[in-house]
């Protein structure tokens, strides 16, 4: 699914599907974010392998698998409510499957996100930027950062040739540079979602090589 030019992954039940969602068993999920199943299965094989090696488990120096791998070891996964079923395909050391219940619960469908708040401005004030206003801003930065690599890589030499390419002025050109140069945190917050209203591409142009002073200059505390 896209929305807002981002793309999300699901995992959808059969029932849900072929839209017969009421014939669903219940404590049956319909649908779940795909990321968030893959990282809990991928950790209780983990524990599980870790077990059988007579290994220590280590969440911060885990075995690494890929899809494949785990595709070989895993036969089935139900999602409920309230946990994981994972089915384990038979080894060399058993010829039975195993069984693990995980527990896990279906994150909410709406989530709150800590938007950056202007200096002595209330929360119940403030509103995100919406969607559509979003997406320009992200693909404005996007152009100035991919137009940024092709100057210093040297595929395109001055702004002039940009702006005859981009059949736009050589003032649009390097206003969209700047985006290139915004502080980090300013730009997950725009891919978050989480700048207020009025932080648009005007106010984040031309900005303070200093990050810090980015932040002071839009009304944010830096830290």
């Amino acid at each position: 699914m896209i929305a807002a030019g981002v793309r999300y992954r699901y995992y959808v039940s059969q029932p849900g599907l072929h839209g017969e969602a009421r014939t669903a068993t219940l404590g049956s999920v319909s649908r779940v974010p795909a990321p968030e199943i893959e990282q809990a299965i991928t950790s209780a094989v983990q524990r599980h392998v870790a077990e059988q090696k007579l290994q220590p488990w280590n969440s911060d120096d885990p075995i690494k698998f890929d899809r494949a791998v785990l595709a070989a070891l895993v036969s089935r996964i139900e999602i409920q409510r309230t946990k994981l079923v994972m089915s384990l395909k038979p080894t060399d050391r058993s010829t039975e499957s195993m069984t693990f219940l995980i527990p896990w619960q279906k994150p909410p469908a709406r989530r709150f996100r800590e938007i950056l708040l202007p200096n002595g401005a209330l929360r119940e004030h403030i509103r995100p930027d919406r969607a559509e206003r979003r997406l320009r801003l992200i693909s404005a930065i996007a152009r100035g950062r991919r137009w940024l690599d092709e100057i210093v890589s040297g595929s395109i030499t001055d702004a002039a040739l940009l702006a005859k390419r981009e059949r736009c002025t050589v003032r649009q050109v390097n206003l969209t540079l700047s985006l290139a140069f915004l502080a980090p945190q300013l730009v997950k917050a725009a891919v978050d979602g989480r700048l207020p209203r009025g932080i648009n591409i005007e106010r984040l142009r031309d900005p303070d090589p200093n990050w810090a002073k980015q932040f002071q200059d839009l009304g944010f505390n830096p830290n």
